[in-house]
């Protein structure tokens, strides 16, 4: 384990000793990389209640929706990469044309090298080991980066890195800005990030000084769009759980909700309910509501509700780091609420007439890392998953979609670039190499210089 500031030597040298090990060609196989993700698996097993500590101690969650969030998610991502690995760590054969005959084509899947992984604070385990899980399942040796606001999470991150993976395959580097930015400074074969837009384009500049190629997983406001035909009660209380969990700081949680005038009444009331079914009259007290990461997200999150414009909630608490569910009404793009992400249990509210009107409002804002939509009209489903551009969502339903390992997770535009989860984080830090092999018993002799008439052939196949 390394966590010393000014350390680029020893970066440079740890770097070295993993490109060394790389070379020596025992990750390309595919049951050295099945061993270890087995022994990962085995160690998350064992020590299950001490993840639990950390990720109460760091963000107040509770022990279920730590398993669910965090690693009950990552246990099964692993399953799933290791049923499909041999699957998909073999050569592809795939077609050739008539104008390369006498031949065969066929797809190499390679490992990149030494990978970084930055991750983030508000899912701590899961958004570091699920890109790792990708990257073992490779064939890539890494080094992760955690956050330095969920200690005790990284803490036992690094425990655990250090008991499953010999450091030359795998480790862990903790420490905050200093430490990125060294880390930032040295040649990887791949960087993948999660974190804000704003670091989000530092990494990649970084990166562009020896043309490393990242993955970004972002954010952006993640628009919930409730239409007239919606069940209103089930809408409310998957929205409530969606925004809610984690105490709204989730990449992809709503971030503001636009509904049709002719229900908006009727949704917060249900919506309201939903609030006190699931946390109570006084969320601040239930040890179940979890809390704000630290001192300094807890004031931006504050300074973002409008005291005039709250229609349930509101109170805080700074000693707790708890901020109530809050809904607040009549918000319009200049208010400060809309200006950012709100990564915050804050959830505003607008109103629209006609679903045309509210693709207008949100095709003009930033492409979003998410998109939801209640309604049970199929042609307005139809019509805004064909008409607005974002990262991924849900019908009728909220942040579910990337619980899946079927569905590749990830942004477009300023929510980010490339996309994982299941075979997903496989193909991302996967090289596909192109072989064609060519017969060596037939040499067709038109491509060959002097031409003569044989354009008139080439024409035929080409």
């Amino acid at each position: 384990m390394i966590s010393w500031k000014g350390a680029e030597m020893g970066y440079q040298g740890l770097i070295k000793k993993q490109k060394e090990f790389f070379k020596t060609g025992k990750t390309k196989k595919t049951a050295f990389r099945l061993f270890y993700l087995r022994k990962l698996l085995r160690w998350i097993d064992e020590n299950e209640s001490h993840i639990i500590r950390a990720l109460n101690q760091d963000l107040g969650k509770s022990e279920t929706e730590g398993y669910m969030t965090e690693i009950g998610m990552v246990k099964e991502e692993i399953r799933h990469t290791m049923r499909h690995l041999a699957s998909w760590a073999k050569p592809r054969y795939v077609k050739t044309p008539a104008s390369q005959f006498p031949s065969a084509s066929f797809i190499y899947r390679e490992p990149y090298g030494v990978v970084l992984i930055m991750a983030p604070w508000n899912y701590p385990f899961q958004l570091t080991m699920a890109p790792l899980i990708g990257a073992i399942a490779a064939g890539n040796c890494a080094v992760l980066k955690p956050s330095a606001y969920s200690v005790r999470t990284s803490e036992i991150i690094k425990r655990m890195i250090k008991e499953v993976f010999p450091s030359c395959y795998v480790t862990v580097i903790t420490g905050g800005r200093e430490e990125n930015e060294a880390l930032l400074n040295e040649k990887f074969d791949y960087i993948f990030f999660t974190g804000s837009p704003r670091v989000g384009k530092s990494v990649m500049e970084k990166a562009a000084r020896y043309l490393t190629p990242v993955s970004l997983e972002l954010g952006g406001k993640s628009p919930c769009i409730v239409d007239e035909t919606a069940d209103l009660k089930m809408a409310a209380k998957r929205i409530v759980w969606g925004k809610f969990l984690n105490s709204g700081q989730t990449c992809v949680a709503p971030d503001y909700l636009l509904v049709q005038h002719s229900v908006k009444r009727k949704l917060l009331h249900y919506m309201k309910r939903q609030i006190q079914k699931m946390y109570g009259m006084d969320p601040i007290s239930n040890p179940e509501y979890p809390t704000i990461i630290n001192q300094r997200h807890f004031r931006r999150v504050c300074g973002l509700i409008n005291p005039d414009k709250v229609v349930y909630g509101g109170k805080s608490d700074r000693s707790a780091l708890k901020i109530e569910p809050t809904i607040m009404d009549g918000v319009t793009w200049d208010d400060a609420v809309m200006k950012e992400e709100i990564f915050g249990p804050v959830l505003p509210v607008m109103t629209y007439y006609d679903l045309k009107e509210a693709a207008a409002v949100i095709d003009a804002q930033p492409k979003p890392l998410a998109l939801y939509l209640f309604t049970k009209d199929k042609k307005k489903e139809a019509y805004i998953v064909r008409r607005l551009s974002y990262g991924g969502g849900c019908i009728n339903d909220t942040v579910v979609h990337l619980a899946t390992p079927y569905l590749p997770f990830g942004g477009v535009g300023q929510s980010g670039m490339g996309k994982y989860h299941g075979k997903a984080s496989f193909d991302t830090f996967t090289h596909e190499k192109s072989i064609l092999k060519k017969s060596l018993r037939v040499d067709l002799p038109f491509r060959y210089p002097p031409f003569k008439e044989h354009l008139k052939i080439i024409k035929k196949f080409l």
